[in-house]
């Protein structure tokens, strides 16, 4: 007998028992609830301490302080023509708080665009600084002396960041360090005598920066705060100074922010499909979910409360050769006392991983709620998939001091509202239209704030994608 007229005969053969797949039919079978891959670990959510407030809004209120520009300046590009923004200009400790339009649009266009090519020194120790320099591309070294007489690393400058500002003020200013490009780079240049001229045919602009050569005549300790006159190791009868604590005048206000959506079940499946697990509960459920991934994003993105956005210039630190090396941890971790927690894509996690491994050295872990969390001097390093990766494959690190009684970062919240089914998050029943719809509301109230600038710190455009 052929292959074929095998096949045949089986096919023909009779069933002689209840196939599976009739069976089936009659079977109940064994379900899971519904799942989601959106769903994360959400550390930051977890290991944030979070502040029950009323009103909706928390005031932290801090010494009075008499820092200048704090921030970074914003470029536009056309082509390979850069231009700063006319408003970006005030982020110049010279020109902070100055609102003139015009004169803020004539100084923008007073700046020279340059290129400066990889290792060229751009300004040297000692010499005249007659020139502002505004990073609007690359990377560029401080360099000054170290005690032995050799060359010490004073910091990375990347985009945004500007240099040679005491110039605007001081006409005697001199170069404190050596900048030198690591990178090609694109800056634009305002020289004292241009913004000089211009100061000339401005009132406005003469009376604010005779207000601003002032203000370091105020006495301010190292972090910028009014000093609080004090004595110590004196003997006899001598004259005790006078003193008070200052606050600042305008505190700011963090306002709490909301995550909504209106979630909709047909009264028939609500009615007819529970069993053996309830639709209601399940669509509420992942909705929940989703809400909160949206929470844990806007706490890191969003750019009133968000960390990456609330973090002050000089908690913002550049690494040394890109990639996040423990040096560069280290850094980070000294800028401020107490670390409590470090936050980073789970690529920069890996990336830092092989630097440890090329070092030949093994972090120590933590068990946290049956996860094993690398730490770094002790300081456990949470994933966190919110923290974006830009398309040059970079990204930041996150570094907190938390709680209220630490002066750190902290949660808000609003506990206690109506139709609550968790602090601050609650599902609201809004009625049945006439499509037999049953319409709840569901809502999240939150914010984040930062009691004190150095309880926040980031390394920013840490490369993710280098392996040599």
């Amino acid at each position: 007998m052929s292959v074929g007229e095998e096949v045949r005969t089986e096919q023909t053969k009779p069933q002689q028992s209840l196939g599976t797949a009739a069976a089936r039919n009659l079977a109940t079978t064994t379900k899971s609830v519904p799942q989601m891959q959106e769903i994360s670990s959400r550390w930051l959510l977890r290991m944030l301490p979070w502040v029950d407030i009323q009103g909706g809004t928390y005031r932290v209120n801090r010494r009075l302080t008499f820092a200048l520009g704090d921030g970074r300046v914003t470029f536009v590009k056309t082509g390979d023509r850069v231009e700063v923004i006319p408003a970006e200009l005030g982020e110049l400790p010279a020109l902070r708080s100055y609102e003139d339009e015009e004169v803020l649009f004539e100084i923008a266009r007073r700046c020279e665009q340059r290129e400066i090519p990889a290792g060229e020194v751009i300004a040297s120790f000692g010499s005249p600084s007659d020139e502002v320099y505004l990073l609007a591309h690359g990377r560029v070294e401080k360099v000054g002396t170290g005690p032995y007489g050799d060359d010490e690393s004073l910091g990375i400058l990347a985009d945004g960041s500007y240099f040679g500002d005491d110039a605007l003020l001081n006409e005697d200013a001199i170069w404190e360090y050596t900048a030198r490009a690591l990178t090609a780079c694109t800056v634009l240049v305002l020289s004292r005598q241009e913004f000089a001229q211009i100061a000339e045919r401005s009132e406005t602009l003469r009376e604010h920066l005779q207000q601003r050569r002032s203000i370091p005549e105020q006495r301010s300790n190292k972090y910028g705060e009014k000093e609080i006159d004090l004595s110590s190791g004196h003997s006899g009868e001598p004259d005790i100074p006078h003193t008070f604590v200052d606050y600042e005048a305008r505190p700011r206000e963090y306002e709490l922010s909301v995550a909504q959506t209106v979630l909709r079940i047909h009264t028939r499946v609500a009615d007819l499909y529970n069993q053996p697990m309830n639709q209601t509960e399940q669509q509420i459920r992942l909705t929940v979910e989703a809400l909160k991934e949206r929470q844990e994003h806007e706490l890191i993105n969003n750019r009133d409360f968000g960390l990456l956005h609330n973090c002050e210039y000089d908690q913002r630190i550049q690494p040394h050769d890109g990639v996040p090396s423990p040096d560069d941890m280290d850094e980070l971790l000294s800028r401020r006392r107490g670390t409590k927690l470090l936050l980073a894509h789970p690529r920069a996690i890996a990336a830092f991983g092989r630097e440890l491994n090329k070092r030949g050295l093994v972090p120590e872990t933590i068990d946290m709620a049956g996860n094993r969390i690398p730490t770094w001097r002790g300081v456990p390093i949470y994933p966190c998939n919110k923290i974006p990766v830009t398309e040059a494959r970079t990204t930041s690190i996150i570094a907190m001091r938390t709680g209220e009684s630490d002066q750190g970062v902290i949660g808000l919240r609003a506990s206690g509202i109506p139709d609550e089914i968790e602090p601050s998050l609650s599902v609201r029943f809004m009625g049945i239209n006439e499509q037999a719809i049953i319409k709840y509301l569901v809502t999240a109230y939150y914010s984040a704030a930062v009691l004190v600038p150095d309880a926040l710190g980031v390394l920013e455009n840490v490369e993710i994608g280098r392996w040599r």
